[in-house]
């Protein structure tokens, strides 16, 4: 795998909540914006953004299954903005509500 991919990789893993700044991005690793684009979708097989979102629906799934933390307060701690855009992109991702997963991770149903 490309060092230069690893090494963005690893910056969105580092911090969830800090919005992508791909020019920064791309900048730190000596290429252009659409090349790294390019070259991280032929690598990792989907975009940046979208390599953070399922980062960030990993984590929070990961909160809720062990954490007694709110859902607001998991979305801030992932980064995400949005809780209406959050609960449908976790359901379309994991096939429950973000509480419905909590209640199945917990033995309630």
């Amino acid at each position: 795998m490309d060092q230069r991919i690893q090494f963005v990789a690893s910056v969105v893993q580092a911090d969830l909540r800090t919005p992508l700044q791909l020019r920064g991005l791309a900048e730190s690793v000596n290429l252009s914006t659409s090349r790294l684009r390019h070259l991280f979708k032929v690598e990792r097989g989907f975009t940046v953004l979208q390599y953070q979102r399922a980062l960030r629906l990993e984590k929070s799934r990961a909160l809720l299954a062990t954490t007694f933390l709110s859902v607001k307060e998991i979305i801030t701690l992932v980064g995400i903005n949005s809780d209406s855009h959050f609960a449908s992109d976790f359901k379309r991702t994991f096939g429950l509500t973000p509480t419905e997963y909590r209640g199945a991770a917990n033995g309630k149903q």
